[in-house]
């Protein structure tokens, strides 16, 4: 069973760094994270971290929760999505009403969610909630998930809703991982250890109170929980991955710098201006993305903590700050592969495999160049073609 005995994620996830590399291959060959290594996660509450405290949660705030995802990001980034995924959906555990969240889940608390926010399937109206059925995909960790949130178009007897603007109708069901049958659709760059595989599900009862509405009021109340920042206060857990990856990488090329040649000549890497250079350029860029991602998503928690009402100017850099933080990282680890020659080319070199899986992660919608473009709509006065701004 999960426990948030321990108060410190990020200790936690640094001690779990020797287990964590010691896995590496068999990550990358079964595609999933070992159960081993899933119970030590599971036992530090690295899968909950923003599950509410009326749970049994930790309520980890969003830069702690950065920094322990970081932390797991530094020994393999699969290992660190999964944290993310998982903890970003528990924030759901928050619109379901106390009572009824403290039967689903238990005492101790012990969730561990995957899921998907594409609304590939649908939800029929009955009596007393929906019946869903379908398929939906890139379902991060779920080997290892106890409890599945599904995004799903609604449908009433007629035929499917539509909101005001003429959009689907959607609503989050959260139904336990054994009503799915999992297919083993992940074969991809980088990330293979996430295991984000279909789901399948013929049909399943879901009643009205296990289903959720991110943008309605939450059931229990709190800054993590805010509609206008959730959606920032889970991508931030992106960022630590992609970050985290940098620093490995960072830390890797060093390593290797101040040991070895290459296979042109046995002068020392490190004794090489061009590298020199590139060593320097690169700390400033990881260092300059991170800082400016505490400080805009700091900003952020301080004004939430505080109830102040209008925080969409800094939500606004706190997005800004996640993509930027994502495409910057992924900038430094090219100029370190490159620099590192033949050397970073060959799977016994950890440096290919961060090259691979951050590249992965880079597709993710929180490093897409488009937020750029919704954030330069925001800054000119104009409305964001996407929500969350």
């Amino acid at each position: 069973m999960a426990s948030t005995k321990t108060h410190d994620p990020v200790a936690a996830a640094k001690a779990l760094a020797p287990q964590i590399r010691a896995a590496s291959d068999e990550i990358q060959s079964r595609c999933t994270l070992p159960d081993s290594l899933v119970e030590a996660m599971a036992e530090a509450g690295l899968f909950q971290l923003y599950t509410p405290k009326t749970l049994g949660g930790p309520e980890t705030d969003p830069i702690t929760g950065f920094e322990a995802v970081e932390e797991l990001s530094k020994a393999d980034g699969s290992v660190s999505w999964c944290s993310f995924v998982a903890s970003a959906i528990s924030i759901y555990s928050a619109w379901v009403p106390v009572d009824v969240g403290l039967k689903m889940f238990g005492q101790p608390l012990d969730l561990r969610v995957a899921g998907s926010f594409r609304p590939t399937a649908n939800a029929v109206q009955v009596d007393g909630g929906y019946n869903i059925g379908g398929r939906w995909n890139y379902v991060s960790g779920v080997d290892h998930a106890n409890w599945l949130v599904l995004n799903c178009n609604i449908h009433a007897k007629n035929g499917p809703l539509k909101d005001e603007q003429g959009l689907p109708v959607t609503r989050m069901m959260i139904v336990p991982a054994s009503a799915g049958t999992v297919e083993k659709t992940w074969h991809t760059l980088g990330m293979r250890g996430t295991g984000s595989n279909d789901v399948v599900i013929e049909e399943e009862f879901v009643p009205q109170e296990h289903t959720c509405l991110l943008y309605e009021p939450s059931a229990t109340e709190g800054p993590h929980y805010n509609p206008r920042s959730v959606t920032m206060t889970s991508w931030t857990l992106v960022a630590g991955t992609a970050l985290g990856m940098a620093r490995g990488a960072m830390d890797l090329f060093v390593e290797m710098a101040t040991g070895s040649g290459s296979t042109a000549t046995p002068i020392l890497l490190r004794d090489r201006a061009p590298i020199q250079t590139t060593v320097g350029e690169a700390e400033a860029i990881i260092s300059g993305a991170r800082a400016y991602l505490l400080d805009a998503v700091g900003r952020v928690w301080d004004a939430s903590c505080a109830g102040r009402e209008d925080i969409s100017p800094l939500v606004l850099q706190g997005r800004l700050a996640i993509t930027h933080a994502i495409r910057e990282a992924i900038r430094a680890v090219d100029m370190l592969f490159y620099a590192a020659g033949t050397n970073a080319i060959h799977e016994g070199n950890r440096l290919e495999l961060i090259f691979r899986d951050i590249h992965t992660t880079g597709q993710h919608i929180s490093g897409l160049h488009s937020n750029f473009e919704y954030g330069g709509q925001a800054l000119m006065g104009l409305t964001p073609n996407a929500s969350g701004w």
